[in-house]
């Protein structure tokens, strides 16, 4: 104990408190669903891959406890404490794209108002001029170099432009085809994106316009991470406030007549030219920014690009949705560029969190999303420790009524279990990371059970021994050598029991098979170096190993009954 207990004390921190989990200090825990574009299975590498990237941007968001946890095709992310709400936003594919604004965004609830040519009109590089109303005329740049202007919401009357031609749209009446999916695929899945790409991607204008009609902005999106770069997009704004019509980022395969110099409608620009991205406070106002910077090829993609574009809207798009369009005023130099829009600082950080680690190797849809206040996970503390409660003192009274001195030991050995048991917890989160959470206490509390047990087994022996006629001193020795291999038997059982849980479960189960299979490992040291020890002790006292105050009166009193009834059988028999 005084070892324990220096440890305790005397390392790390100090501190004498168990590193709760987040159903305890609160925090928040989000399960994410991977999917493929065509509805396959995800691959084993590419789930491991995924997880270990989202490990990397958890660790981002400074805070500790974090853990990412693969259960099949789902990753489940707790992130404990108040500062958690950007664990929601870590499952994001972080596929960055800047698109050229096709036409004027529009309400979501309505259709767009802007009518694009055909197919077969080639793109316009002429910019009209911008309009002259205060609400709508974008800033002038700033000295970081970043294209200005209002967030997609501010945007509505944008100069329209042509989209880049194909020689091979299909037909707006063309229905969408699903190829046939081996048996491992999700059809629906492959069904939802294949219908989503024919439709909203489609290089024939009149699809892209019946498309933005139909489009639901309030709905989850199919094309989450699944859109083409080289082919149109008809998408919404992160908020699902406006529509918008955008260019490819590169010019499609088909397309021979490009030239690679031609950036009047293709930015050629991805989250792989961005070298880093942070957040910082809008020096135009207020909220916050997330300010990139290019690599070297990015850079110069990006200020052929805004030459090409000047008084045009680009469209920073994350995961196939706007999350800001802003009008370039003029050639930006420099590598440098931000994202606006209407960021709190949170928002902002997760964002440049997000893009500054990568894309994920597979889209993922948040299937659930958990909030767990720090007033709840008290109140469940509050209660695990209640049930911890009631359960030692019904076996206390157990083991005072039945036992007497015996269960005051009893009472005396789980008592210091407990003890034992908190000192171990709070070297193990200091240590290895660990977290007591309602699952764990449940362990612990069904370990008191297990503990009671091998009591039991003990001084039942112990009543087996007197009623064979031996003193509370002698029937010590021989009990414990009897019931000690039982004891063992038992808590070998519990234990494999418990480890075999530990490897085959996920999340919080395993938590409860690691303080279950913990505390039987205490038990045995409770036993074998308290129990036993206090018992021989007593049984050395004139006064404690009395039988009326021992309990062992009633075992003495059977053993003479049945002495004395075999001796007058026996006499029976010789007369």
């Amino acid at each position: 104990m005084v070892a324990l207990y220096a440890l305790v004390f005397f390392t790390g921190n100090g501190s004498a408190k168990p590193k709760l989990g987040i159903d305890l200090q609160g925090g928040t825990i989000v399960t994410l669903t991977a999917r493929q574009e065509d509805g396959a299975q995800p691959s084993e590498d590419a789930l491991n891959r995924a997880r270990d990237l989202i490990e990397v941007r958890v660790n981002g968001l400074g805070v500790s406890g974090a853990e990412v946890v693969r259960d099949g095709n789902n990753l489940t992310i707790t992130v404990p404490g108040a500062d958690s709400e950007g664990a929601k936003g870590l499952g994001q594919t972080a596929r960055l794209a800047f698109r050229k604004v096709l036409g004027q965004p529009v309400p979501a609830g309505a259709a767009p108002n802007t009518q694009a040519p055909s197919s077969s009109t080639p793109p316009s590089s002429n910019a009209s001029t911008p309009p002259s109303s205060p609400d709508q005329t974008a800033s002038q740049p700033s000295s970081s170099n970043a294209p200005q202007g209002r967030p997609a919401p501010n945007l509505a009357a944008q100069p329209s432009s042509t989209p880049p031609s194909s020689s091979t749209a299909p037909s707006s009446s063309a229905a969408p085809t699903t190829p046939s999916a081996p048996s491992n695929v999700d059809p629906k899945v492959a069904k939802e994106i294949q219908e989503a790409k024919a439709l909203r991607q489609s290089s024939d204008q009149q699809v892209l316009q019946q498309a933005a009609i139909m489009l639901d902005c309030t709905q989850p999106d199919p094309l989450r991470g699944n859109d083409d770069l080289d082919k149109p997009l008809v998408t919404c704004d992160e908020k699902g406030e406006f529509k918008y019509i955008l260019a490819p980022v590169n010019p499609p395969k088909e397309d021979t007549q490009t030239k690679p110099d031609d950036y009047t409608n293709y930015s050629r620009l991805t989250g792989e030219d961005i070298n880093n991205a942070a957040a910082n406070s809008n020096p135009n106002g207020t909220g916050y920014v997330v300010n990139l910077d290019f690599k070297s090829e990015g850079g110069t993609k990006w200020a052929k690009f805004t030459s090409a574009n000047v008084q045009q809207a680009v469209a920073v798009v994350l995961d196939g949705e706007v999350m800001s369009a802003p009008t370039i005023q003029s050639a930006i130099e420099g590598g440098s560029t931000e994202i606006s829009g209407k960021f709190t600082l949170k928002e902002a950080q997760s964002l440049a969190n997000t893009l500054k680690y990568g894309a994920l190797p597979l889209s993922f849809d948040a299937s659930e999303a958990q909030t767990v206040s720090p007033t709840l996970g008290l109140a469940s503390l509050k209660a695990g420790l209640i049930a911890g409660g009631l359960g030692l003192a019904l076996v206390f009274v157990y083991c005072m009524f039945y036992y007497r001195l015996l269960g005051i030991l009893t009472i005396l050995s789980l008592g210091l279990s407990g003890v034992i048991v908190y000192g171990v917890l709070v070297l193990l989160g200091r240590w290895i990371g660990f977290t007591l959470d309602l699952a764990g206490i449940a362990g612990f509390i069904i370990a008191i059970g297990i503990t009671a047990d091998s009591f039991i087994v003990f001084f039942e022996r112990l009543k087996d021994e007197v009623r064979e006629g031996r003193t509370f001193r002698s029937a010590v020795p021989r009990a414990w050598v009897r019931s000690r291999r039982t004891i063992l038997s038992a808590d070998a059982v519990s234990f494999i029991a418990a480890a075999v849980l530990y490897v085959i479960a996920v999340g919080q189960v395993k938590g409860f098979a690691f303080t279950l299979g913990m505390s039987t490992v205490l038990d045995l040291v409770v036993v074998f170096l308290v129990t036993h020890p206090l018992v021989a002790m007593a049984s050395k006292s004139k006064f404690l190993s009395n039988p009326n105050l021992s309990g062992l009166g009633g075992a003495l009193r059977e053993g003479a009954s049945h002495r004395a009834g075999v001796s007058g059988k026996s006499a029976v028999k010789e007369a």
